[in-house]
Order: C-alpha cells, then structure tokens, then sequence
C-alpha cells in the first residue's frame, strides 16, 4: 500500500450502538440545524471480503495498524448472488480513508459457480491494477450483507451513513459459496460520517452532541468473529 494520503481522501469517524438505538439517532438527524436529508433511497450492500491465506488483513485490522487495506467485492441489491458491482480496495491511514473502485459489468456469478469460478470472474473483468489486489488476497472469508441508509448536510459537506440489519456467511474452506448457513452475529448500529479533511472544524461542531460514542468498528473483523463461534 502507497502511504501517501491521496488529496481525495476523506476522513472517517465511526459510531457503534445497539439497534434499538436507531430511532435516537434519526431524530437526531431530523432536529440537526445542519439540515440533513437522504440524498439516496435506502439500500442494501452485499459484499465478499478476500484476504491472504494468512489473513493479513485481518490481522491489520485487529491490530489498528495506522496503514491498511481490504479487499471486497461489492454489489447492491436483494440478491444474495454477487451480481454487477466493483471490487473495491478500501484504504485506511489514521482517520483518512480512500477506496480504488474497478467496475464489474458482467455478474461473476451463475449457478452453480464455485467460489475460484467467481474469483475467475472477476479477473476476466478487472484492469491490470484490479488483478493484481485480487491475486494478492485470492481467498474468500466471508460474505455480508447490511441496510444502510444516507444522509447528506443541507450544504453537502458531512456525509453519514447508517448499517443496521447484519447478517453473515462464512465462505472459509468451502469449495462452492455458501448462501445458506448464516452465523450468529449480535444486532449493531453502525455509523460513519465522513468529511473533508478541509471540514474538520465543521464536522466537530456537526458532531458535537450526537448521541452516540465514537468507536472501532470493523464488519470484517466482527464478521470473522462471528463465523469462529
């Protein structure tokens, strides 16, 4: 990973709660003074996360380590079936977070498609730099899935979103995906707001009395915690 921030990186604050803590956080949004609206219609993210046999990423993730990246497939929708999306390598520094995206046109997936004929897929499809991320984490660990809602500051400048809903397949070891045995995962709420690093001030005054705390939150690390039960 380049340890350049690139100009385009935002920064990242994420939020962790129960649930049942969603309706606290809505109003919140619909008293703000900042005036937030839903720029999009709700939707659901499906992903499949990749990693070394290792699991470096993961290790990366568990540690904190300042620098770090996860590979993922991602596809929107109510299909369980990894339809048309991106791969996206999500980059973290500090608080800066950044993504490179490759677009996928065609589904990787059909039925009866083992989990190398999806990776296969996907390469067929990627760009040299795309290829490259994927051979370097070839192994599926999990597949996930979340709601999230978006909002937006009136003036465009604090973006947050809301992941509730979780649910977990683990993908280890396995020859062909598994769509059907869910882990246990515990209900959360997960917030991140994201900003400008130019917007730092105005964010702090944004977040100043938001009813929740800011903590470390990974889906792929509590992804993976929940499959090892």
């Amino acid at each position: 990973m380049n340890n350049c921030v690139p100009d385009y990186a935002r920064l990242e604050i994420k939020f962790c709660a129960y649930e049942f803590q969603v309706h606290t956080l809505l109003n919140w949004l619909n008293m703000h003074p900042a005036c937030f609206f839903m720029p999009f219609p709700d939707r659901q993210v499906n992903n499949i996360y990749f990693d070394m046999h290792n699991y470096h990423a993961f290790a990366e993730n568990l540690s904190g380590a300042s620098s770090r990246t996860k590979v993922r497939y991602r596809w929107y929708g109510e299909s369980i079936d990894p339809d048309i999306g991106a791969l996206e390598i999500k980059c973290k520094r500090n608080y800066f977070g950044w993504k490179h995206r490759y677009p996928i046109s065609e589904p990787p997936y059909k039925a009866g498609y083992s989990l190398k004929d999806i990776q296969q897929a996907l390469l067929e499809q990627l760009p040299p730099d795309g290829k490259s991320w994927l051979n370097a984490s070839p192994f599926a660990v999990i597949i996930n899935r979340y709601d999230r809602k978006y909002f937006l500051s009136s003036d465009g400048k604090i973006r947050v979103t809301m992941d509730t809903k979780q649910a977990v397949w683990d993908q280890r070891l396995k020859s062909y995906p598994n769509f059907e045995h869910r882990a246990n995962i515990p209900p959360a709420l997960v917030v991140e707001v994201k900003f400008a690093r130019n917007d730092r001030e105005l964010a702090s005054q944004v977040l100043e009395n938001i009813p929740l705390r800011v903590s470390r939150y990974s889906k792929y690390i509590n992804g993976i915690r929940a499959v090892q039960v």
